[in-house]
């Protein structure tokens, strides 16, 4: 039971209502204390009266008047004048005096106190008002003994029933407990233990029902975040057969390229010039799809593969990627710029380098040719002491806020309409893989801006 919430919330609740009768007890026992004396009092003045309809008692009578009126002496003053009316012998010299006239609820509070822990015989004195104002002041002695009693037994029983309220009260608090908290609450457990089995399935995904708002809102933010997860294991496991297949695919375009490769070596042989100037540029570009198909067979097993650091003109690479960009252009409206410094030396994988300027004028190019607008794309560089920086710029309509909010996600990220979002992915990753940064500068209605950050670090050159 003090393992559970409704268990400790059982033990907790009879506790507190335990020191609230305690706060509540000792108020009481002292308002019962001065209504004991008060009564007492009261029924003395009854007993004076009868000396008051005549002047001589029986020692009889008085002595069964006293007795009844629990008290051995009564004083009463009428007119400035103090009376003893009844008189009785008693066993103890008086020990204390309480006035219950001007008698203050702490001072109340404080004697009843010390007479719950005194358990001496003594005689105490009480004075008070007399009822209905017959007179100043009324005064007797009494016994301490019986009061401590009738303290105790009324303490007694109070204690007993706040225990028994006490318990009541936790009972059904624990049951209400049980019914609107444990309940609701072990549903929800229920539901998660269900939805780990089998987190793919979305029929086991939890609907809230919970009457009590909080726990709504609970199971509403669980729902939430199991339909994301079911989401993300349903597109991680089409990203693990997109994977398969793609390596399939790039397996066999491999071994297909690898034998256009040899046709294409042995037509760098012809006598025709443009055959001649073309044939170098084919041999490469068929020579960095046979290496991306490889890389590709890499990413399936693990990650992409590191870079092969070498020193990389970067002119010839950005004149190689605008060479073949400018093959896709044809006839549309489209320049491109260069500023690169001719004798611009980086420390890279030029494969990689390749990939990743190739990708971004790519989709610089793509994006321009879809607006139908004509336009430009620039590829500058330059360089300081700690790093190498290259920029592609161009006057296309910038990226949709979907495509900036998932720059570098692959499948989320596309800049385009049917775009996966593939080419910025690999291109963070491998300009990542070198040490660097990838970012975008800028992107607006007059274009974007694509910054690659290479650092120098211990392989400056």
């Amino acid at each position: 039971m003090l393992n559970s919430l409704s268990g400790r919330f059982l033990i907790l609740t009879t506790i507190f209502v335990m020191l609230a009768e305690v706060l509540i007890f000792v108020p009481s026992i002292a308002r019962f204390r001065e209504d004991y004396l008060l009564a007492h009092l009261e029924r003395a003045q009854i007993a004076s009266l009868a000396l008051l309809a005549d002047d001589m008692l029986n020692p009889d009578l008085e002595k069964e008047l006293l007795e009844n009126a629990g008290v051995f002496n009564v004083v009463l003053r009428r007119d400035e004048v103090r009376q003893l009316m009844l008189s009785s012998p008693m066993p103890h010299p008086i020990s204390a005096t309480f006035d219950l006239r001007d008698a203050t609820a702490m001072t109340l509070i404080r004697d009843a106190l010390v007479r719950l822990v005194d358990a001496d015989q003594e005689v105490i004195r009480v004075i008070g008002a007399p009822v209905r104002d017959a007179g100043l002041l009324i005064e007797v002695t009494m016994d301490a003994v019986p009061l401590r009693t009738a303290m105790i037994d009324y303490g007694a029983r109070i204690l007993v029933l706040s225990a028994v309220i006490s318990v009541i009260t936790a009972l059904m608090l624990f049951l209400a407990v049980r019914v609107f908290l444990v309940k609701p609450i072990k549903r929800v457990v229920g539901h998660m233990l269900n939805y780990a089995e089998a987190p793919e399935d979305s029929r086991r995904i939890i609907t809230p029902g919970a009457g009590i708002r909080e726990l709504r809102e609970a199971e509403t933010a669980l729902q939430s975040l199991e339909t994301e997860l079911t989401q993300a294991l349903r597109q991680k496991e089409r990203l693990a057969q997109l994977g398969g297949a793609v390596s399939k695919i790039s397996h066999d375009l491999r071994n297909i390229l690898t034998s256009a490769q040899l046709f294409v070596d042995r037509i760098e042989g012809s006598d025709d010039p443009l055959v001649k100037r073309l044939a170098p540029k084919l041999v490469g570009s068929i020579t960095r799809a046979v290496h991306l198909c490889e890389s590709t067979l890499a990413f399936g097993k693990a990650e992409e593969p590191g870079p092969t650091l070498s020193r990389v003109q970067l002119a010839e690479t950005v004149s190689d990627v605008i060479e073949a960009e400018r093959l896709a252009v044809d006839n549309y409206d489209l320049s491109f710029a260069e500023d690169i410094p001719a004798m611009l030396t980086l420390r890279a994988d030029p494969e990689q380098l390749y990939r990743v300027l190739s990708n971004l004028v790519r989709n610089a190019r793509q994006a321009i040719v879809a607006s139908g607008q004509p336009g430009e794309i620039a590829v500058s560089a330059r360089e300081d002491a700690d790093a190498w920086w290259i920029e592609v710029a161009d006057t296309g309509p910038g990226l949709p806020p979907k495509a900036r909010e998932h720059l570098f996600v692959a499948f989320q990220g596309g800049t385009r309409k049917g775009g996966t979002g593939l080419g910025l992915a690999i291109s963070h990753e491998l300009i990542r893989g070198h040490g660097g940064t990838l970012t975008l500068l800028h992107s607006g209605p007059d274009g974007s801006t694509f910054s690659i950050c290479l650092p120098k670090g211990d392989g400056a050159l």
